[in-house]
């Protein structure tokens, strides 16, 4: 394990020497989009789009399940506002923090009207102290990055409309494939430690636990594409060989999309049945309070 993490008494691995508050804003504020340290493409695919929607469709699926009545959603770090976009077309109330209007504006600027652009973390504090519930609130590759996950997950209960559920996807970190391959010589590092942007690392077992300790149940965990797998090929290590890096998320993209073509009940069967079993870049949990 990286030297420079620490077990949480939770089970995700942290930073232990974590970046001043002001040095986390003035990465993200000022460096996040202008000096292409994020992770944001201008350009997207006909398939990518598809593959977006598709995920995001998985996840609403769910949420019927969960929680029928949902008709409104905050989505915490919205960045391209993808997720805006297709709950508005669902008839939803939705609004956006992010630190930019970057990515908004670049991809899915019907959406403007829905962001509020500033410090997230203000924002949430000042939509909490305002009294506003919302049915959904929605983290995307968002908890990973954060100072203190712990108050976070706590403080975003504030925020949830009775029946309400929160989504938090995170990466499947150290998780037992990432493992594995280091183990057998496939990569020669933990490729997946990236700092300053990640200071928490959660896997399919730390990520309920963490939102068990901070007074949520995990009622579904979905998994996804296990694009780890590409590792166990020296023709498709895209770790070893940085130019095979496109290919294997093309071929990610392609294999979702044909997963997503079957019954919707056996698609997100499909995911969960891989989240319980740590398979997936991504991980994302459903959480009650």
């Amino acid at each position: 394990m990286d030297n420079r993490l620490i077990r949480h008494p939770f089970g995700f691995l942290t930073v232990a020497n974590k970046p001043t508050l002001k040095e986390l804003k003035d990465y993200y504020a000022n460096k996040y989009y202008q000096q292409a340290l994020g992770s944001y493409e201008r350009e997207y695919s006909a398939e990518e789009k598809a593959y977006f929607r598709n995920k995001i469709a998985q996840r609403h699926s769910v949420l019927k399940r969960i929680s029928p009545r949902s008709r409104s959603m905050l989505d915490v770090g919205c960045g391209e506002g993808f997720s805006l976009s297709y709950f508005r077309e669902q008839g939803w109330f939705v609004k956006g923090f992010d630190f930019s209007r970057d990515g908004v504006e670049s991809q899915n600027p019907s959406c403007r009207d829905a962001l509020v652009v500033g410090d997230v973390f203000e924002l949430l504090e000042e939509e909490i102290s305002s009294g506003s519930k919302y049915d959904v609130v929605w983290l995307q590759n968002v908890l990973e990055h954060v100072l203190d996950p712990i108050a976070l997950l706590i403080s975003l209960k504030a925020l949830l409309a009775p029946g309400g559920a929160a989504v938090i996807t995170v990466p499947n970190d150290f998780s037992s494939v990432q493992r594995e391959a280091l183990a057998r010589g496939y990569i020669e590092q933990e490729f997946w430690v990236a700092l300053p942007d990640h200071l928490s690392y959660f896997d399919h077992v730390s990520l309920p636990a963490t939102a068990k300790g901070t007074g949520w149940d995990c009622v579904e965990l979905l998994g996804d594409f296990p694009i780890d797998w590409f590792l166990f090929h020296g023709g498709s290590n895209y770790v070893r060989d940085r130019a095979l890096g496109k290919a294997a998320h093309h071929a990610r993209v392609q294999l979702e999309n044909l997963i997503h073509n079957q019954p919707m009940d056996f698609v997100v069967e499909f995911w969960a049945i891989a989240g319980r079993l740590g398979i997936g870049r991504d991980i994302t949990a459903f959480l009650k309070a």
